[in-house]
């Protein structure tokens, strides 16, 4: 029975993620499977890969062939690197104690690397954000330039209008109070 490292699909349309199966050769894409040893979630930002480690090395190391996508999930992980250099081990290339502290020096890479990428993606986000608050902080002033404009111009027609009203009511008061000197005369 020739088996397959493969994905599964699962999820939603237009929003799956990815079970990592081993299963027959045979069988369908989301059918029967032999046993599942992770998923993989392409949709968030790096993807998310939750994988069984020793559980896929040992599938590799008994001939299990994963698929195009599985290997490179593989490889990321670094399940084909220890594999590759379990192989050296037994062929006599090096000790196992070189092999760990080879794979341990390139896990703590992998991190660094994976750390180095989420904080470049924050760092962007926020300079993004902090240029959105400024873009708005520009807007919200000239809007209140505007604003404050348009009430100094009302204040002023306004002050315009009591003044001639007061004028009027001066001129009013002193036709009547002429009137009324001419009468007592």
């Amino acid at each position: 029975m020739a088996t397959k490292i493969r994905l599964q699909r699962r999820g939603r349309k237009d929003y799956a993620f990815y079970q990592i199966v081993v299963a027959d050769s045979r069988a369908p894409r989301d059918g029967r499977f032999i046993e599942r040893i992770g998923s993989y979630n392409p949709n968030t930002n790096p993807a998310t890969v939750d994988l069984n480690f020793e559980r896929a090395l040992y599938w590799l190391q008994v001939g299990a062939q994963p698929t195009d996508t599985a290997r490179n999930i593989l490889s990321r992980e670094g399940v084909c690197l220890k594999k590759h250099l379990l192989e050296g081990v037994k062929k006599g290339a090096f000790d196992e104690a070189t092999a760990e502290t080879k794979f341990q020096a390139w896990l703590t890479s992998k991190k660094a690397a994976l750390q180095a990428i989420k904080d470049k993606d924050s760092e962007a986000a926020k300079a993004t954000a902090k240029a959105r608050l400024e873009a708005e902080k520009e807007v919200n002033k000239a809007k209140a330039e505007i604003v404050a404009q348009k009430k100094a111009e009302l204040a002023a027609k306004q002050a315009e209008e009591a003044a001639a009203a007061a004028a009027e009511a001066a001129e009013a008061s002193a036709e009547e109070a002429a009137p009324a000197t001419e009468s007592a005369e």
